[in-house]
């Protein structure tokens, strides 16, 4: 049996600066917006890879959440303790250079790990972590 993945999921609360980070920036294709009282669902995904697809979502769109549960989503956010996710690039430094010169927050530059991997971190609009990992 091969598993593969399909979607991956990460908060947003602001579509224009999702929309602007993860297709402008980062060149990801627009796959989906869906709209419902102004909340907004994106899809995103790399060129070349239709079957792999990031879900943008309004957190407290649930109507299982309750108001205080969306007041800690909405602190997590803000602090970037929420979410994360780790891409990998072939170009790191280019990568690096081409968010820093937008208005994306630098989390921590291109670095060498202990455990090897070479990498840097970015906080997108929404506060999540995004780290990408440096192929070889």
């Amino acid at each position: 049996m091969e598993l593969k993945i399909r979607n991956a999921f990460l908060p947003h609360n602001d579509r224009d600066a999702a929309v602007a980070f993860w297709c402008d920036q980062l060149g990801f294709e627009l796959r989906n917006d869906v709209g419902y009282n102004g909340m907004h669902w994106l899809t995103v995904g790399p060129p070349g890879q239709p079957d792999v697809n990031l879900v943008l979502f309004p957190p407290g769109a649930d109507p299982g959440v309750t108001g205080d549960e969306r007041r800690v989503i909405a602190e997590m956010m803000a602090k970037g303790t929420y979410a994360m996710l780790t891409l990998a690039t072939e170009d790191l430094d280019g990568l690096f250079e081409k968010l820093q010169a937008s208005d994306a927050e630098v989390m921590q530059e291109p670095t060498v790990q202990p455990w090897g991997t070479r990498d840097c971190a970015f906080r997108d609009p929404s506060g999540n972590t995004i780290r990408f990992d440096e192929v070889r």
